[in-house]
Protein backbone atom coordinates (compact mmCIF):
# COMPACT_ATOMS: atom_id res chain seq x y z
CA UNK A 1 0.00 0.00 0.00
CA UNK A 2 1.38 3.47 -1.24
CA UNK A 3 2.26 5.64 1.91
CA UNK A 4 0.44 9.26 1.69
CA UNK A 5 2.60 11.68 3.87
CA UNK A 6 0.62 14.70 5.04
CA UNK A 7 1.76 17.17 2.57
CA UNK A 8 0.20 15.19 0.01
CA UNK A 9 -3.05 15.84 1.54
CA UNK A 10 -2.59 19.25 0.61
CA UNK A 11 -1.68 18.67 -2.78
CA UNK A 12 -4.36 20.03 -5.40
CA UNK A 13 -2.89 18.16 -8.01
CA UNK A 14 -3.48 14.47 -6.67
CA UNK A 15 -6.69 15.48 -4.45
CA UNK A 16 -9.54 14.19 -5.42
CA UNK A 17 -13.09 15.17 -4.43
CA UNK A 18 -15.65 12.91 -2.91
CA UNK A 19 -18.69 12.10 -5.75
CA UNK A 20 -21.25 10.13 -5.43
CA UNK A 21 -20.68 6.23 -6.35
CA UNK A 22 -19.37 3.43 -5.00
CA UNK A 23 -16.39 4.09 -2.80
CA UNK A 24 -13.92 2.23 -0.44
CA UNK A 25 -12.89 3.75 2.72
CA UNK A 26 -11.01 2.76 5.91
CA UNK A 27 -12.04 3.08 9.93
CA UNK A 28 -10.23 5.39 11.35
CA UNK A 29 -11.63 5.97 14.30
CA UNK A 30 -14.22 5.12 16.96
CA UNK A 31 -15.89 6.86 19.41
CA UNK A 32 -18.49 5.92 22.18
CA UNK A 33 -20.75 8.94 22.59
CA UNK A 34 -23.08 7.43 25.27
CA UNK A 35 -23.61 3.85 26.22
CA UNK A 36 -25.38 2.68 23.11
CA UNK A 37 -24.06 4.97 20.49
CA UNK A 38 -20.80 5.38 18.52
CA UNK A 39 -19.26 7.25 16.03
CA UNK A 40 -17.16 5.26 13.59
CA UNK A 41 -15.14 7.99 11.43
CA UNK A 42 -14.07 7.25 8.10
CA UNK A 43 -11.40 8.30 5.39
CA UNK A 44 -9.58 6.70 2.33
CA UNK A 45 -5.71 5.64 1.94
CA UNK A 46 -5.06 8.72 -0.61
CA UNK A 47 -6.08 12.27 -0.59
CA UNK A 48 -9.69 12.64 -0.78
CA UNK A 49 -12.06 15.88 -0.30
CA UNK A 50 -15.40 14.50 1.18
CA UNK A 51 -17.76 17.34 -0.03
CA UNK A 52 -21.69 16.63 0.91
CA UNK A 53 -24.19 18.77 2.29
CA UNK A 54 -24.85 18.87 6.24
CA UNK A 55 -27.88 16.53 6.13
CA UNK A 56 -26.54 14.25 3.56
CA UNK A 57 -26.11 9.78 3.92
CA UNK A 58 -24.11 7.48 3.18
CA UNK A 59 -25.17 3.73 2.25
CA UNK A 60 -23.14 0.84 4.10
CA UNK A 61 -22.39 -2.04 1.62
CA UNK A 62 -21.76 -5.03 4.25
CA UNK A 63 -21.29 -8.65 4.51
CA UNK A 64 -22.54 -10.20 7.50
CA UNK A 65 -23.08 -13.97 8.35
CA UNK A 66 -22.60 -14.56 4.26
CA UNK A 67 -25.69 -12.06 3.65
CA UNK A 68 -25.01 -8.80 1.82
CA UNK A 69 -26.70 -5.91 3.68
CA UNK A 70 -26.83 -1.91 2.90
CA UNK A 71 -28.00 -0.02 5.58
CA UNK A 72 -27.75 4.20 4.95
CA UNK A 73 -26.27 6.16 7.82
CA UNK A 74 -26.99 10.07 8.03
CA UNK A 75 -23.41 11.84 7.80
CA UNK A 76 -23.06 13.08 11.61
CA UNK A 77 -20.03 15.26 10.93
CA UNK A 78 -19.77 18.67 9.21
CA UNK A 79 -17.76 19.37 5.42
CA UNK A 80 -15.96 22.01 6.81
CA UNK A 81 -13.76 18.71 8.36
CA UNK A 82 -13.02 17.78 4.23
CA UNK A 83 -10.58 14.46 4.38
CA UNK A 84 -12.77 12.61 6.39
CA UNK A 85 -16.44 11.80 7.58
CA UNK A 86 -18.61 10.37 10.89
CA UNK A 87 -21.65 8.21 11.05
CA UNK A 88 -23.32 7.55 14.56
CA UNK A 89 -24.61 4.30 15.07
CA UNK A 90 -26.88 3.40 17.87
CA UNK A 91 -27.46 0.08 18.62
CA UNK A 92 -30.83 -1.51 18.54
CA UNK A 93 -32.41 -4.53 20.29
CA UNK A 94 -32.13 -6.87 17.20
CA UNK A 95 -30.92 -4.83 14.71
CA UNK A 96 -28.39 -6.82 12.40
CA UNK A 97 -26.22 -3.57 11.01
CA UNK A 98 -25.99 -2.02 13.91
CA UNK A 99 -25.31 -4.70 16.53
CA UNK A 100 -22.41 -5.88 14.16
CA UNK A 101 -20.90 -2.20 13.30
CA UNK A 102 -21.06 -1.75 17.42
CA UNK A 103 -19.12 -5.77 17.81
CA UNK A 104 -17.04 -5.76 15.31
CA UNK A 105 -16.20 -2.29 12.97
CA UNK A 106 -12.30 -1.68 14.19
CA UNK A 107 -9.53 1.23 13.58
CA UNK A 108 -7.81 -0.17 10.33
CA UNK A 109 -10.71 -1.90 9.04
CA UNK A 110 -12.41 -1.91 5.39
CA UNK A 111 -15.69 -1.40 4.01
CA UNK A 112 -17.65 -0.05 0.81
CA UNK A 113 -19.82 3.10 0.94
CA UNK A 114 -22.07 4.16 -1.61
CA UNK A 115 -22.90 8.08 -1.33
CA UNK A 116 -23.36 11.04 -0.43
CA UNK A 117 -26.89 11.22 -1.47
CA UNK A 118 -30.39 12.86 0.39
CA UNK A 119 -32.53 15.88 -0.03
CA UNK A 120 -32.77 16.49 3.66
CA UNK A 121 -29.84 19.01 3.84
CA UNK A 122 -29.65 22.52 4.97
CA UNK A 123 -27.87 23.45 1.62
CA UNK A 124 -31.02 23.37 -0.21
CA UNK A 125 -33.12 25.10 1.80
CA UNK A 126 -30.94 28.40 3.15
CA UNK A 127 -32.42 30.70 5.47
CA UNK A 128 -31.18 32.89 8.08
CA UNK A 129 -33.14 31.75 11.13
CA UNK A 130 -33.20 27.66 11.39
CA UNK A 131 -35.06 25.42 13.95
CA UNK A 132 -33.30 22.11 14.71
CA UNK A 133 -35.56 19.31 15.96
CA UNK A 134 -34.26 16.09 16.84
CA UNK A 135 -34.93 12.55 19.11
CA UNK A 136 -32.42 10.08 19.96
CA UNK A 137 -29.86 8.95 17.68
CA UNK A 138 -31.85 11.53 14.93
CA UNK A 139 -29.55 13.87 15.81
CA UNK A 140 -26.95 13.01 13.35
CA UNK A 141 -28.30 14.89 10.96
CA UNK A 142 -28.89 18.16 12.32
CA UNK A 143 -25.69 18.01 14.30
CA UNK A 144 -23.97 18.16 10.56
CA UNK A 145 -25.75 21.04 9.80
CA UNK A 146 -25.27 23.36 13.32
CA UNK A 147 -21.11 21.73 13.29
CA UNK A 148 -21.46 23.31 9.51
CA UNK A 149 -22.75 26.73 10.77
CA UNK A 150 -20.29 26.52 13.70
CA UNK A 151 -17.51 25.83 11.54
CA UNK A 152 -17.71 28.42 8.66
CA UNK A 153 -18.61 31.51 11.17
CA UNK A 154 -22.01 32.04 9.68
CA UNK A 155 -24.53 34.56 10.95
CA UNK A 156 -27.37 31.19 11.26
CA UNK A 157 -29.79 31.98 13.31
CA UNK A 158 -29.74 28.20 15.51
CA UNK A 159 -32.69 26.87 17.69
CA UNK A 160 -31.09 23.51 18.45
CA UNK A 161 -33.96 21.88 20.49
CA UNK A 162 -32.95 17.96 21.48
CA UNK A 163 -35.34 15.55 22.95
CA UNK A 164 -33.31 12.62 24.51
CA UNK A 165 -34.75 9.55 27.02
CA UNK A 166 -32.39 10.62 29.74
CA UNK A 167 -29.17 12.86 30.77
CA UNK A 168 -27.12 9.86 30.26
CA UNK A 169 -28.57 9.48 26.52
CA UNK A 170 -27.69 12.92 25.38
CA UNK A 171 -25.31 12.77 22.29
CA UNK A 172 -22.78 15.04 21.94
CA UNK A 173 -23.63 16.57 25.02
CA UNK A 174 -19.69 18.12 25.46
CA UNK A 175 -19.89 19.44 22.00
CA UNK A 176 -23.63 21.28 22.48
CA UNK A 177 -22.62 22.94 25.25
CA UNK A 178 -19.37 23.88 24.16
CA UNK A 179 -20.70 25.36 21.14
CA UNK A 180 -23.64 27.28 22.87
CA UNK A 181 -20.98 28.79 25.05
CA UNK A 182 -18.55 30.10 22.11
CA UNK A 183 -21.45 31.60 19.82
CA UNK A 184 -24.67 34.03 20.67
CA UNK A 185 -26.68 32.67 17.73
CA UNK A 186 -26.41 28.74 19.05
CA UNK A 187 -29.31 28.27 21.12
CA UNK A 188 -29.34 24.95 22.93
CA UNK A 189 -32.18 22.87 24.83
CA UNK A 190 -32.47 19.02 25.93
CA UNK A 191 -35.44 17.84 27.14
CA UNK A 192 -35.23 14.57 28.58
CA UNK A 193 -38.02 11.91 28.97
CA UNK A 194 -37.37 10.71 32.62
CA UNK A 195 -34.34 11.87 34.76
CA UNK A 196 -33.25 8.04 36.93
CA UNK A 197 -32.48 8.48 40.85
CA UNK A 198 -28.96 9.62 40.59
CA UNK A 199 -28.67 11.75 37.23
CA UNK A 200 -29.07 15.15 37.84
CA UNK A 201 -30.88 17.47 35.61
CA UNK A 202 -32.38 20.91 35.87
CA UNK A 203 -33.55 20.95 31.71
CA UNK A 204 -36.78 20.42 30.35
CA UNK A 205 -38.90 17.41 31.28
CA UNK A 206 -40.98 15.25 29.15
CA UNK A 207 -41.65 15.40 25.63
CA UNK A 208 -42.00 18.42 23.19
CA UNK A 209 -45.14 19.71 22.26
CA UNK A 210 -46.51 23.16 20.96
CA UNK A 211 -46.65 24.86 24.54
CA UNK A 212 -42.96 24.00 25.29
CA UNK A 213 -41.36 24.82 21.57
CA UNK A 214 -43.52 27.79 22.02
CA UNK A 215 -41.55 28.87 25.38
CA UNK A 216 -37.99 27.49 23.76
CA UNK A 217 -38.79 29.52 20.33
CA UNK A 218 -41.43 31.67 20.29
CA UNK A 219 -40.72 32.48 16.77
CA UNK A 220 -40.32 29.08 15.12
CA UNK A 221 -42.75 30.43 12.64
CA UNK A 222 -40.17 32.66 11.33
CA UNK A 223 -37.79 29.81 11.09
CA UNK A 224 -36.86 27.29 8.46
CA UNK A 225 -37.65 23.97 10.50
CA UNK A 226 -35.31 20.87 10.02
CA UNK A 227 -36.68 17.51 12.05
CA UNK A 228 -35.12 13.99 12.07
CA UNK A 229 -36.16 11.15 14.68
CA UNK A 230 -38.03 8.19 15.71
CA UNK A 231 -41.49 8.11 13.49
CA UNK A 232 -43.71 8.94 16.45
CA UNK A 233 -41.51 11.98 17.60
CA UNK A 234 -41.60 13.39 13.89
CA UNK A 235 -46.16 12.84 13.56
CA UNK A 236 -46.32 14.65 16.87
CA UNK A 237 -44.10 17.21 15.91
CA UNK A 238 -46.00 17.90 12.09
CA UNK A 239 -49.67 17.83 14.18
CA UNK A 240 -49.00 20.67 16.35
CA UNK A 241 -47.17 23.00 13.88
CA UNK A 242 -49.96 22.31 11.71
CA UNK A 243 -52.22 23.04 14.50
CA UNK A 244 -50.24 26.44 14.56
CA UNK A 245 -50.97 26.93 11.27
CA UNK A 246 -46.77 26.45 10.44
CA UNK A 247 -45.81 27.21 6.64
CA UNK A 248 -44.92 23.60 6.53
CA UNK A 249 -43.40 24.39 3.21
CA UNK A 250 -40.67 25.09 5.22
CA UNK A 251 -40.99 21.95 7.60
CA UNK A 252 -38.03 19.21 6.41
CA UNK A 253 -38.15 16.03 7.84
CA UNK A 254 -35.55 12.68 7.64
CA UNK A 255 -36.97 9.43 8.06
CA UNK A 256 -35.74 5.78 6.66
CA UNK A 257 -37.83 2.82 6.32
CA UNK A 258 -37.09 -0.72 8.75
CA UNK A 259 -34.64 -3.26 7.89
CA UNK A 260 -37.56 -6.43 6.93
CA UNK A 261 -38.39 -7.18 3.60
CA UNK A 262 -42.19 -8.30 3.34
CA UNK A 263 -42.54 -10.27 -0.07
CA UNK A 264 -46.05 -9.69 -1.38
CA UNK A 265 -47.97 -12.98 -2.47
CA UNK A 266 -46.77 -14.17 -6.07
CA UNK A 267 -50.62 -14.60 -7.02
CA UNK A 268 -53.59 -12.94 -5.28
CA UNK A 269 -56.63 -15.37 -5.06
CA UNK A 270 -59.76 -14.48 -6.65
CA UNK A 271 -62.67 -14.08 -3.93
CA UNK A 272 -65.05 -16.26 -5.40
CA UNK A 273 -68.92 -15.49 -4.61
CA UNK A 274 -72.15 -17.81 -4.42
CA UNK A 275 -72.50 -17.75 -8.58
CA UNK A 276 -68.62 -17.47 -9.24
CA UNK A 277 -65.40 -15.04 -9.50
CA UNK A 278 -66.12 -11.37 -8.19
CA UNK A 279 -64.68 -10.28 -11.07
CA UNK A 280 -63.54 -6.79 -9.23
CA UNK A 281 -61.27 -8.67 -6.89
CA UNK A 282 -59.07 -10.52 -9.59
CA UNK A 283 -55.98 -8.18 -9.99
CA UNK A 284 -54.45 -8.57 -13.60
CA UNK A 285 -50.83 -10.61 -13.42
CA UNK A 286 -47.73 -9.77 -15.13
CA UNK A 287 -44.86 -11.35 -16.21
CA UNK A 288 -41.77 -10.28 -14.53
CA UNK A 289 -38.56 -11.71 -15.98
CA UNK A 290 -34.87 -11.92 -14.80
CA UNK A 291 -32.88 -11.46 -17.13
CA UNK A 292 -29.38 -11.87 -15.71
CA UNK A 293 -30.67 -14.24 -12.95
CA UNK A 294 -32.44 -16.44 -15.52
CA UNK A 295 -35.80 -16.25 -13.22
CA UNK A 296 -38.85 -15.55 -14.08
CA UNK A 297 -42.52 -15.33 -11.81
CA UNK A 298 -46.28 -14.05 -11.87
CA UNK A 299 -47.05 -11.01 -9.75
CA UNK A 300 -50.14 -8.86 -9.36
CA UNK A 301 -49.90 -5.57 -11.33
CA UNK A 302 -48.80 -3.10 -9.08
CA UNK A 303 -46.44 -5.32 -7.31
CA UNK A 304 -42.80 -3.30 -6.96
CA UNK A 305 -39.75 -4.70 -8.36
CA UNK A 306 -38.24 -5.40 -4.88
CA UNK A 307 -41.35 -7.12 -3.97
CA UNK A 308 -41.01 -9.33 -7.25
CA UNK A 309 -37.48 -10.15 -6.98
CA UNK A 310 -38.09 -11.82 -3.34
CA UNK A 311 -41.15 -13.69 -4.62
CA UNK A 312 -38.53 -15.18 -6.75
CA UNK A 313 -36.23 -15.87 -4.43
CA UNK A 314 -33.65 -12.79 -5.28
CA UNK A 315 -32.73 -9.93 -3.06
CA UNK A 316 -32.10 -6.46 -5.04
CA UNK A 317 -30.18 -4.93 -2.19
CA UNK A 318 -32.18 -1.92 -0.36
CA UNK A 319 -31.14 0.47 2.65
CA UNK A 320 -33.97 3.50 2.65
CA UNK A 321 -36.72 1.49 0.80
CA UNK A 322 -38.14 4.84 0.46
CA UNK A 323 -36.38 6.07 -3.30
CA UNK A 324 -33.97 8.16 -1.09
CA UNK A 325 -30.76 6.29 -1.09
CA UNK A 326 -30.37 4.60 -4.60
CA UNK A 327 -29.63 1.76 -3.11
CA UNK A 328 -31.99 -0.43 -5.10
CA UNK A 329 -31.41 0.73 -8.23
CA UNK A 330 -32.15 -1.92 -11.22
CA UNK A 331 -32.42 -1.67 -15.05
CA UNK A 332 -35.70 -2.05 -17.09
CA UNK A 333 -34.99 -3.63 -20.34
CA UNK A 334 -38.50 -4.09 -21.62
CA UNK A 335 -41.48 -3.45 -19.95
CA UNK A 336 -44.42 -0.86 -18.55
CA UNK A 337 -43.10 0.20 -14.73
CA UNK A 338 -44.29 3.21 -12.92
CA UNK A 339 -41.61 4.92 -10.32
CA UNK A 340 -42.03 7.72 -7.69
CA UNK A 341 -38.87 8.15 -5.88
CA UNK A 342 -37.55 11.00 -3.69
CA UNK A 343 -34.14 11.87 -5.34
CA UNK A 344 -32.55 8.52 -5.21
CA UNK A 345 -31.92 8.79 -8.93
CA UNK A 346 -31.08 11.26 -11.44
CA UNK A 347 -32.64 12.31 -15.09
CA UNK A 348 -29.73 10.86 -16.46
CA UNK A 349 -30.04 7.37 -15.25
CA UNK A 350 -33.45 7.25 -15.70
CA UNK A 351 -33.05 7.43 -19.68
CA UNK A 352 -30.81 4.83 -19.50
CA UNK A 353 -34.11 2.81 -18.15
CA UNK A 354 -32.82 3.05 -14.62
CA UNK A 355 -35.84 2.64 -11.57
CA UNK A 356 -35.38 2.18 -8.15
CA UNK A 357 -37.10 -0.94 -7.48
CA UNK A 358 -38.32 -0.45 -3.88
CA UNK A 359 -40.75 2.13 -5.32
CA UNK A 360 -41.17 1.36 -8.74
CA UNK A 361 -44.64 -0.36 -9.62
CA UNK A 362 -45.32 -2.98 -12.30
CA UNK A 363 -47.65 -1.90 -14.86
CA UNK A 364 -47.47 -4.99 -17.56
CA UNK A 365 -44.77 -7.53 -18.37
CA UNK A 366 -41.34 -6.46 -17.65
CA UNK A 367 -37.92 -7.43 -18.52
CA UNK A 368 -35.16 -6.48 -16.01
CA UNK A 369 -31.52 -6.61 -16.00
CA UNK A 370 -30.90 -8.23 -12.84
Amino acid sequence: MQNISGSDFFNPVITQTWTNGRHQVRCLKVIQETADVKTFCFGMQQPVLFFFKPGQFVTLELEIENEPEMRSYTISSSPSIPYSFSITVKRVPGGKVSNWLHENLAVGDALVVHGPMGQFNSADFPASKVLLLSGGVGITPVMSMARWFFNTNSDVDMAFVHSARTPEDIIYRAELDYMSTRIENFKLHIICERTPTGQAWSGYRGYLNREMLQLIAPDFAEREIFCCGPAVYMRAVREFLQHADYDMSRYHEESFGGDTLIPSPTVQQPVMGETGPDKESVNTLCTVKFMSSGRQIEVAEGTTLNEAAASASLKIPKACGMGICGTCKVQVLDGQTEMSHNGGIDDEEIEQGYVLSCCTIIKGNVEIDY
